[in-house]
């Protein structure tokens, strides 16, 4: 059986900042994305996990490059569906 996240986020990490990318279903069946950055600072965390949950996001996904997934993984983990992915 096939489980869908009607609100899901997306994470492009990077040494100094991440960008959030936020996708829900639209009111006439389209789909509705949101973008934003914040630092990877701790502060910067805390925002993104303010700004998730004020979206009522049910999963995160990000990709696992280098060690920069780590602090954000580690930030989110607690409240949120975290998956951790690798491109192949």
């Amino acid at each position: 059986m096939d489980q869908i996240y009607e609100r899901v986020a997306g994470l492009d990490v990077h040494r100094d900042n991440v960008v959030a990318c936020f996708r829900r279903l639209g009111p006439r069946g389209g789909v509705v994305f949101e973008k934003d950055r914040f630092a990877s600072t701790t502060a910067g965390l805390r925002a993104l996990e303010a700004w998730l949950a004020e979206r009522q996001v049910q999963l995160v996904a990000m990709e696992a490059t280098g060690v920069y997934w780590k602090p954000v993984y580690y930030a989110l983990e607690a409240r949120f569906t975290v998956w951790l992915c690798k491109a192949t």
